[in-house]
């Protein structure tokens, strides 16, 4: 078995992000990640939520090698082998239908297509009450953009890809509100990061 991959990143954030999933979630309940990475944030999770199943997905083959490597590690019975997902390729199929949503750090690093196949797959698996949860760094409307935030956009972002980039609520709101979506909740994170949570209504 391979070595799983480690993000410093999802290490850092994994705790804060814990602590608003347990503010949330329903007791028990099933969540779907999408964009799973390495499988930190899964297996942190599951740990810390046993009534909760949970299923990470990636819609890349050799990310998801890493993230099943650290998932066997930790043996947990409520975390489900994950599976490859493209948010694009709705619908999607599932195995269980999901009480939330949760993806970290992938709309900014993905073209706005994925952004909009993101919200409007949640849209169509979720039951009325579900959550659709992401977690980031976000523009908001009569706010300034953080110069951390300015420069990661600036000089890794759009270096990359011109098509990526910090997106906004207001961007979320106007795909996620026609499609049943509604806005709820918006968290500060360290690190000039956001958890936003939208409702199935």
């Amino acid at each position: 078995m391979i070595e799983p991959a480690s993000s410093p990143a999802a290490e850092r954030n994994k705790g804060p992000i814990l602590e608003v999933l347990k503010e949330i979630l329903p007791p028990r309940g099933r969540v779907l990640e999408i964009a799973c990475g390495t499988g930190q944030h899964a297996v942190h999770f599951a740990a810390a939520l046993p009534e909760v199943e949970l299923l990470p997905t990636d819609a890349d083959p050799e990310v998801l090698r890493h993230a099943a490597a650290r998932i066997a590690q930790a043996g947990l019975p409520n975390v489900r082998a994950p599976e490859r997902l493209d948010v694009h390729e709705r619908p999607w199929s599932l195995p269980f239908e999901p009480t939330a949503i949760f993806s970290a750090n992938m709309i900014h690093i993905a073209p706005p297509s994925a952004m909009e196949a993101l919200v409007l797959g949640a849209a169509e698996v979720l039951d009325v009450g579900g959550l659709l949860v992401l977690y980031g760094p976000f523009r908001f409307e009569g706010e300034p953009l953080a110069e951390s935030n300015l420069a990661f956009e600036r000089d890794f972002l759009k270096a990359r890809d011109p098509r990526f980039g910090i997106r906004s609520l207001e961007e979320l709101r106007a795909l996620a509100e026609p499609a049943g979506l509604a806005y709820a909740r918006r968290f500060a994170m360290p690190a000039n990061n956001y958890v936003l949570v939208f409702e199935k209504r």
